[in-house]
């Protein structure tokens, strides 16, 4: 999955949970969704892709673990605890999605670390950074990997319907304050 898919996907997940669930008088902070939705591969992938190419090689790693999950899970209580607030477990939920989205279930050694052992497997797809970034680009974009594809557009689609609905909300608060 790329960047439209997860944060399309987990903000149109929450936004469900929210209807589902409409008593619990939340409203979530988007935003945070959005970034806990990155996170994994906001850490994992320069971590893993460039800083530590040499030894690991890999794009999912420690933000790809449920150990990670678990601390940034805890992290968020405590957070929830010291200000009375529910928008530091938005970040763990988004992030396990995340997960939930990479299927990290099909990569034991690496959702599991370190009861497998401490090595991180390495990507299939070698070269630097930019190399492997150009190739995942062209495969995310291909309809021949349908999975990464469907995706992406329905990422997209979710995107999108938020932004329409953030604008027109916009547009309908500029028009009270000008009456």
């Amino acid at each position: 999955m790329f960047i439209f898919g997860h944060i399309g996907i987990t903000l149109g997940t929450f936004y469900l949970l929210s209807r589902l669930f409409p008593k619990t008088e939340q409203t979530f902070d988007y935003r945070y969704v959005a970034f806990g939705a990155l996170l994994p591969d906001l850490i994992d992938k320069p971590l893993g892709r460039i800083i530590l190419a040499e030894a690991i090689g890999g794009g999912r790693i420690f933000a790809h673990t449920l150990l990670f999950g678990c601390l940034l899970l805890l992290a968020g209580y405590w957070l929830y605890r010291e200000k009375r607030s529910s928008t530091p477990l938005l970040i763990p939920g988004a992030a396990f999605c995340h997960l939930l989205e990479d299927r990290m279930w099909n990569s034991p050694n690496v959702f599991l670390w370190p009861l497998f052992g401490r090595e991180f497997p390495k990507d299939r797809i070698g070269g630097n950074f930019f190399e492997y970034f150009m190739i995942i680009l062209d495969r995310a974009y291909d309809p021949a990997f349908t999975t990464v594809f469907v995706s992406e557009f329905i990422g997209f689609v979710i995107i999108l319907a938020f932004s329409i609905n953030y604008f027109r909300i916009q547009r309908k608060n500029i028009n009270r304050k000008t009456v």
